[in-house]
């Protein structure tokens, strides 16, 4: 698949349609009123990390920036 921004690759993960960045998130982590970073520690299982460092552990990579490691989590093809 094309490469994704940030809302896309996240609708993208959480199997849904048009949702903020948040609210898809929150149904990829299965969370609820959480925030973005909060949603993506849950995921990561992880506490306190920075909205990069979460996604790098979901995804299996390191040093990437966020939306670059969950386009890799989805099998996006990067630019």
């Amino acid at each position: 698949m094309a490469y994704k921004e940030l809302a896309g690759v996240l609708n993208q993960l959480a199997g849904t349609t048009n949702l903020e960045t948040a609210g898809a998130a929150n149904v990829y982590a299965g969370t609820v009123n959480r925030s973005l970073v909060g949603a993506l520690n849950v995921k990561a299982g992880t506490v306190g990390l920075e909205m990069a460092g979460a996604c790098n552990v979901i995804a299996g990579t390191t040093k990437l920036e966020a939306v670059h490691a969950l386009n890799v989590k989805a099998g996006n093809t990067l630019p």
